[in-house]
């Protein structure tokens, strides 16, 4: 195949190796910091926004190099009536299958088939070491539900003698959750948690182009990011967390609090590789750079399940989009990215 745009031929982008889908475009509780909420797809503005499986299948068809691929987007994936078909399918050609969840929605017989069905990982969403801090963050949810769904999940695997799917604790860290971290340390070990995965808030949402809807993210974005909090305090509870991963002995990972620079000759592969590495496609087929932006209204690349996915993956959209980001001028979106500045 070859791509040109006016007399220029571009150079071709091999195949994705890891991708991420989004199952589901909606979701069954609205978190503060997500915008779930500004998103008018699924109820009560319409149809359920599920990936057809037919459309998921195609995708992965069309990916013959791909061998990691990671279940996740602004909905909770297990609402998917075929989630589980979907994990079957990928784990059946060979790839290594990976999902985020908030555990809301597990039962008895999902937590059977997470284990039964060749799921690799998952990582489970708790922002907050107490009842009140995380049922603030994430409205409509119950914290002693999900740790009762957490030890479901870990009682499942002892009952099939499984060690997969392996466990791990994501939060995002704001400064509204700061003071709880050392006991969310704590939790995950408590809860057989193989690492604990701090994040930063994934972007700033400044882009100039962000569409007018979005606004109060941007706001709630400056009010609870570390990087406009004492260092002194942010210091203390990441040296407190630090310590008691330590005498557990659970793996931590922190976000960094400083913004990276990039030098003008930095590659755009060392600036960020997802654009390169790999495909993040929504639940309609949209592609999009990466998670962090999250939803194809604030920029995407077209639709995989019409235009096939190396017609997309190799577009004059997204090879300019690479070519900017490899400048000392990238997109509006990469520089307000936690990822890119190396704070996520």
């Amino acid at each position: 195949m070859e791509l040109r745009e006016s007399a220029e031929t571009r150079e071709l982008v091999d195949l994705p190796t890891y991708a991420q889908f989004e199952p589901v475009g909606q979701c069954n509780l609205r978190c503060q910091m997500c915008s779930i909420q500004f998103r008018q797809d699924g109820p009560p503005y319409g149809p359920p926004a599920f990936m057809r499986f037919e459309l998921f299948t195609s995708l992965l068809d069309q990916m013959p190099a791909l061998r990691e691929l990671h279940l996740q987007g602004l909905g909770e994936p297990m609402m998917h009536p075929r989630y589980f078909d979907m994990v079957a399918y990928a784990v059946g050609k060979g790839i290594r299958v990976t999902t985020n969840s908030n555990l809301t929605l597990l039962n008895a017989r999902r937590a059977e088939r997470c284990v039964a069905s060749g799921l690799h990982t998952i990582s489970i969403s708790l922002d907050g070491a107490t009842a009140e801090t995380y049922e603030r963050i994430r409205v409509r949810a119950h914290f002693d539900r999900v740790m009762t769904n957490v030890q479901r999940l870990l009682d499942e695997r002892d009952r099939q003698q499984s060690v997969t799917p392996h466990l791990r604790l994501v939060m995002v860290i704001m400064r509204q959750n700061l003071a709880e971290l050392p006991d969310i340390v704590r939790l995950a070990h408590r809860y057989r948690m193989e690492s604990l995965f701090v994040q930063h808030l994934c972007h700033d949402f400044g882009e100039t182009s962000l569409p007018t809807t979005y606004q109060p993210m941007r706001a709630f974005v400056e009010e609870q990011t570390l990087l406009n909090e004492q260092p002194e305090r942010v210091e203390r509870y990441f040296s407190a967390a630090r310590a008691v991963a330590h005498e557990v002995g659970i793996e931590l990972r922190l976000p960094r609090t400083q913004i990276r620079l990039h030098a003008p000759d930095t590659p755009g592969r060392m600036r960020c590789s997802w654009p390169w590495d790999g495909a993040y496609v929504s639940y309609q087929g949209y592609a999009m750079p990466c998670c962090m932006v999250s939803t194809p209204d604030r920029i995407n690349f077209g639709n995989m399940a019409e235009q096939g996915v190396s017609q997309t993956w190799n577009s004059a959209a997204y090879q300019d989009f690479r070519q900017r980001l490899s400048s000392a001028t990238p997109p509006d979106i990469c520089a307000s990215c936690s990822l890119y500045h190396g704070t996520f």
